[in-house]
């Protein structure tokens, strides 16, 4: 396989189920041997999975606190409801792909972010043997955001609830991926005036963080694009709902490419 092909694919949970051409873009640039990953989030469903079961959220820096309850309804709604919806829409759509989260065949290894935080992990290690090896047999890998927690050398029973953001970056760089795209709810990153910017430095975007200007669930995908490029990946944040996104994308004809 030619890693220069490999195109790793954020979709953000405030785009699933808003009847976005996505899913068809992806079917096909694997049909045009484009070797796609997906890694998605889900996080306005939990929101309304805790919600239904009374059980309080609350956000640092973007990042949902993670306590024992929580983590349970993120594992069951990241890995079950919204990874299987996203697999059963791809093979709808003549695709070919199968569903994992980072604790399967030990894809991510974690560790505890930030005690505060919680049950919240970030991504230490990604093993990419089995997305290699998946992408090998003609699939799309569908990646769940969940990891195992390792101490030392050693993994521990821990789910960890990881940032699908940050999650998508990690597997970007471990791949060599040629390209990372981002497909949210908004046209790119706004500059200080409000408009979208087509290119972003790690220098303005430090400079609209600090000012406020790039905030919330915004700072880890800017973060992860950073980290990204830094390691040659072509990192795009784009609007999921624009039909053919994705393909633009890619062409870097919509978006903002940071780094």
């Amino acid at each position: 396989m030619n890693r220069s092909d490999i195109l790793v694919a954020k979709i953000g949970g405030s785009t699933l189920g808003a009847h976005d051409t996505t899913l068809d873009d992806i079917v096909a640039l694997q049909r045009r041997g484009v070797q796609p990953v997906v890694v998605h989030g889900g996080g306005p469903l939990i929101s309304e999975w805790l919600k239904l079961l009374n059980v309080p959220t609350r956000f640092e820096r973007g990042l949902r606190v993670t306590d024992a309850r929580t983590l349970d309804v993120v594992v069951a709604v990241l890995a079950g409801l919204v990874n299987k919806r996203l697999v059963a829409a791809l093979t709808a759509g003549g695709g070919r792909a199968v569903g994992l989260s980072g604790v399967d065949g030990g894809l991510f290894k974690a560790r505890v972010l930030d005690g505060k935080l919680g049950y919240v992990g970030e991504v230490a290690e990604v093993d990419t043997r089995l997305l290699l090896d998946l992408m090998e047999d003609g699939l799309v890998p569908v990646v769940a955001p969940i990891a195992v927690e390792w101490r030392g050398e050693a993994p521990t029973k821990q789910l960890l609830n990881i940032n699908a953001d940050a999650a998508a970056g990690a597997v970007a760089v471990a791949l060599a991926a040629r390209r990372l795209v981002f497909l949210t709810d908004v046209p790119g990153i706004r500059g200080e005036d409000g408009e979208t910017v087509t290119a972003l430095s790690s220098a303005r975007a430090g400079a609209l963080t600090e000012a406020g200007v790039i905030k919330g669930g915004m700072i880890p995908k800017v973060e992860a694009c950073l980290e990204a490029s830094a390691a040659g990946c072509r990192s795009v944040i784009a609007d999921g709902r624009k039909t053919g996104a994705l393909l633009e994308a890619i062409e870097d004809r919509t978006g903002t490419v940071v780094g």
